[in-house]
C-alpha cells in the first residue's frame, strides 16, 4: 500500500487533519445534541433520537468487497465474498481521504470484545453524529484511563456522502464497503444504514479470532443469577433469538455477537441492535422500555402525531430498528463475560409445521444444524416473500462469516465435546399443519421447555426418537400439552404430513451438499433421512 495514509506494514491510519472540525470521543449526550444541531433526526416525547436511512434501510450486501491478496488469498471463503484487487482499494482509500477534507468528523475510541485478552481495539471515524451515537452505544465503551494512548488495531471510516465509482473502484454501484484484512481498515460509503458499521467489526472478528482457536457466533446469550449456568441462542430474523434470550429469571449477556473461547463465553458487543417493527411492551418489555428511552437511536420509526413512535407502521421497512446501550436493559450483564455454556439452542421458525417444538441434539446433529442455519421465512415478514420460503443461512450468519464454514463448524464441534453441552432444537414456527393452515407453536409451551431444558431437568426426561431427523423428543414435560411433541399427530391428514417431511428433508440434503467434503462421515450422517419415517 503506497497512497496517502499509509504506515507500516499491516496497519494504515485515516488522516483527519485536513477536515473541518473533529469531535473526539463526544459523550452520548453530546453526540444527541450535535445530531439535533445538524438536522440529522428528530426527538420522541421521551427522549429517543429518530432517524431515516434513506434508499437503504438494510445492509448492502452486493456492495460489500474483501481485498484479495496474500492474507485472505486462501484463508476466505470467497464463494460467499467477493473479491477487490489491492490497487482498487487503494484509489478508494485516496479518494476517501479527499472527500474527507474540510468535512466535520467524529471519531470514537472503542472496544469490541468484553474479555480483555480478545478485545479488539477499534477506531471508527465517522461523517455523522447519530452514527456515531449509534456505534458508541454498540461497542464497548472505555473508561478515562484505556482512551489515554489508545492505539487502534482495526479502522472504520463510514462517510455516507461519498459516492463510489464503479469502473474507477471496481464496485457494484456507488455504494461500498470495502474491507482491507490486512490493513485492518474498513472504507464505507454510499449508504446510511448504520448497521454496516457494526457488522464490518463483527466480520473482522469472524476472520480473526479462529486463529485463536476462539469461535465467533451470529448469537445471543444469557446466565442465570448466579452466574453457573450460561446458554447460548443462535437463531435468524424472526425466531424468538432476542425475545428468548431476554429472559427477566436470567442474565443478559448481548443478544447479537459473542466469542467462545478456552476461558468461556463473551460479548462482542456493549449495546442492542432490535427490531421494532410491531414491538409491545407486553411481548417485549424489557426492549420496549428501552427503546423509550432519551438517547436510543431509533433507525426508520415512523413517529405518531403526539411524538411518540409507532412501532406497527412499517411504512418505511419492516427493517426498523432500535439501538441502545446494554446497561437500558435492568437485568443485563456488567461484565459481558460467563463461563462455558450449559446449553446451546438453535432457533428456527419452520413455517412447514414438521419440527417438534423442541429436540436433543447429539454433537454431531448439532454442527449440521449449525451449517444448515435453517429457518422458513413467511408471508408479510420480508418484501419478496410470497407463503412459505425456506432459508438456509449457514452458522446463522452467512453474510457475516469470511472464512469457510467448516472452520466454525469444527471449532464448535470441538468445544462442545470438550465441555460436555447440551445442545437443542427449538422450534418456534407452526404446529398442525403448514403456515396458513397450522397455527403457532405457543410460546407459554416454548417457555417451559426451554426452562427445562436451561435447567437441566428436560435432559433426564424420556425421550423418543424422531423417525426423521433422529434427534430425541422428550414424550412429556408437566404444564406443557403432551399433543405438541408429536408434530406428526397434530396434522389432521397425516399422509400430507409425511409429504411435507419428506420435501423439507430433501431442502436439508440439497443444501447441505456443498458442506459433505468438508465435515466428518459422522456430521454426513447426521442428515436427515426420510426412509426410516414409516418404521
Amino acid at each position: 500500500m503506497t497512497g496517502a495514509g499509509a504506515q507500516a506494514a499491516g496497519k494504515i491510519s485515516f488522516p483527519v487533519e485536513s477536515a473541518g472540525k473533529v469531535f473526539r470521543n463526544s459523550s452520548a449526550g453530546e453526540l444527541l445534541a450535535q445530531s439535533l444541531e445538524r438536522a440529522e433526526g428528530k426527538l420522541t416525547r421521551g427522549g429517543a433520537l429518530v432517524v431515516e436511512t434513506g434508499a437503504h434501510t438494510g445492509r448492502a450486501a452486493r456492495d460489500k468487497f474483501i481485498v484479495r491478496d496474500a492474507t485472505t488469498l486462501d484463508t476466505l471463503w470467497w464463494d460467499n465474498n467477493q473479491a477487490m484487487s489491492p490497487e482498487h482499494f487503494e484509489v478508494l482509500l485516496e479518494d476517501f481521504i479527499a472527500h474527507a477534507k474540510g468535512r466535520d468528523l467524529f471519531t470514537q475510541n472503542l472496544f469490541a470484545g468484553a474479555d480483555e485478552t480478545h478485545r479488539l481495539a477499534t477506531r471508527v471515524i465517522l461523517e455523522n453524529a447519530w452514527h456515531a451515537l449509534f456505534i458508541r452505544h454498540l461497542l464497548r465503551r472505555p473508561d478515562a484511563s484505556e482512551l489515554e494512548g489508545f492505539s487502534p488495531e482495526f479502522t472504520v471510516v463510514n462517510l455516507p456522502s461519498f459516492r463510489a465509482d464503479p469502473e474507477r473502484h471496481g464496485t457494484a454501484s456507488q455504494t461500498v464497503i470495502a474491507c482491507d484484512y490486512t490493513n485492518r481498515l474498513v472504507l464505507i460509503g454510499g449508504t446510511s444504514y448504520a448497521g454496516e458499521t457494526k457488522k464490518s467489526v463483527f466480520s473482522y472478528l469472524n476472520f480473526r479470532l479462529p486463529e485463536k482457536g476462539i469461535i465467533p457466533m451470529h448469537c445471543s446469550a444469557n446466565e442465570d443469577a448466579d452466574g453457573s449456568n450460561s446458554a447460548i441462542f443462535f437463531g435468524l430474523s424472526g425466531t424468538g433469538k432476542t425475545t428468548l434470550s431476554s429472559d427477566p429469571k436470567r442474565t443478559l449477556l448481548g443478544d447479537d455477537e459473542h466469542g467462545w473461547s478456552q476461558d468461556g463465553i463473551f460479548n462482542f458487543e456493549g449495546g442492542c441492535y432490535a427490531k421494532t417493527i410491531r414491538l409491545s411492551r407486553d411481548a417485549e418489555p424489557e426492549i420496549y422500555d428501552a427503546s423509550m428511552r432519551a438517547g436510543a437511536v431509533l433507525e426508520n420509526v415512523i413517529l405518531k402525531d403526539d411524538g411518540s413512535p409507532d412501532f406497527d407502521d412499517g411504512s418505511l421497512t419492516e427493517n426498523a430498528r432500535s439501538a441502545y446501550p446494554l446497561d437500558f436493559i435492568p437485568n443485563a450483564s456488567k461484565t459481558g463475560t460467563s463461563g462455558h455454556p450449559r446449553n446451546i439452542v438453535m432457533l428456527t421458525a419452520d413455517a412447514y409445521g414438521v419440527l417438534p417444538p423442541i429436540a436433543r441434539l447429539t454433537p454431531s446433529q448439532a454442527v449440521y444444524h449449525f451449517l444448515s442455519g435453517y429457518t422458513a421465512k413467511v408471508a408479510g415478514t420480508e418484501k419478496g416473500v410470497d407463503g412459505v420460503q425456506a432459508t438456509f443461512s449457514t452458522c446463522f450468519g452467512a453474510p457475516f462469516m469470511p472464512r469457510h464454514p467448516s472452520v466454525y463448524g469444527n471449532l464448535l464441534r470441538e468445544l462442545i465435546g470438550e465441555h460436555d453441552v447440551d445442545c437443542w432444537l427449538v422450534n418456534t414456527g407452526w404446529t398442525g399443519g403448514v403456515y396458513g393452515v397450522g397455527h403457532r407453536m405457543p410460546i407459554k409451551a416454548t417457555r417451559a421447555l426451554l426452562d427445562a431444558a436451561l435447567n437441566g431437568s428436560l435432559a433426564e426426561a424420556e425421550m423418543r426418537t424422531d423417525p426423521v431427523f433422529g434427534f430425541q423428543v422428550p414424550l412429556e414435560l408437566e404444564g406443557v400439552d403432551a399433543s405438541i411433541l408429536d408434530p406428526r399427530e397434530t396434522w389432521d391428514d397425516r399422509t400430507a404430513y409425511d409429504l411435507q417431511a419428506k420435501a423439507l428433508v430433501d431442502m436439508f440434503i440439497g443444501n447441505f451438499e456443498k458442506f459433505e467434503s468438508h465435515v466428518d462421515p459422522d456430521v454426513r450422517d447426521a442428515a436427515p433421512a426420510i426412509r426410516n419415517a414409516a418404521e
